[in-house]
């Protein structure tokens, strides 16, 4: 109970020298290149729920925006994998960090509005000022629109690190509480386990879904703008 609750969230380091990169590239490992004529089961259910989900995806996008299927799918399955990955113990959970979720938010959200103010200025510039503003009101509106593009890609980032980090948290606490009540209250520990097991299960659905959620509001994004 000495350990500090933040601890699991400092960058990792070794010999001085921080491997949050070998982390990152980790989970590559997991989704290997198929290179035999007949597929084994493993490869053939990641790619069923790969199309399954960029189907899915792709269904509302036009041919402009379906060139960036592959980014897409790339971002989802990183971001699935790596939140997976972080509910091992004694793992550490890139997307618990701000900076990097900015880091894949900012130019993913910079690209699309690039784009549509490349290919569809007009309707772009449109969206600061609805259709039957009152004259006094357009440079407040304007104002406003402005603020909230600005802030789609800080939303996207909060988003998904505060969620990321909640459970994290939440799971520390339960389960130091649990060790603690081992000696205490033995009845109390078992049902502050089942509680910790619950949660291992939700925190497995979260850690896909805000991986669904991250990529979709991106998807919406260049949706927006092409």
């Amino acid at each position: 109970m000495n350990e500090n609750l933040f601890a699991s969230f400092i960058t990792p380091s070794m010999m001085g020298l921080p491997i949050v990169i070998l982390i990152i590239m980790f989970p590559n490992i997991l989704f290997p290149s198929p290179n035999r004529l007949i597929n084994n089961r493993l490869i053939s259910a990641q790619q069923w729920l790969i199309h399954l989900v960029l189907k899915q995806m792709m269904a509302m996008h036009n041919p402009k925006g379906r060139t960036w299927s592959l980014m897409l799918i790339s971002l989802i399955m990183f971001i699935g994998s790596t939140n997976l990955l972080g509910l091992l113990p004694y793992s550490f959970t890139p997307t618990t960090q701000l900076s990097m979720n900015l880091g894949m938010a900012i130019p993913l959200w910079a690209g699309a509005v690039i784009m549509g103010f490349r290919h569809k200025t007009k309707a772009s510039l449109a969206h600061f000022l609805p259709q039957g503003t009152p004259i006094p009101l357009i440079p407040m509106l304007v104002i406003i629109e402005t603020i909230s593009l600005f802030i789609q890609p800080m939303a996207l980032a909060v988003r998904l690190t505060a969620n990321i980090t909640a459970g994290h948290l939440l799971m520390h606490l339960i389960g130091g509480a649990t060790l603690v009540l081992m000696s205490i209250s033995p009845p109390t520990a078992m049902i502050t386990f089942i509680i910790l097991v619950l949660l291992s299960l939700l925190e497995f659905a979260v850690a896909l879904i805000q991986a669904y959620v991250f990529t979709l509001l991106v998807s919406l994004y260049l949706h927006d703008n092409t």
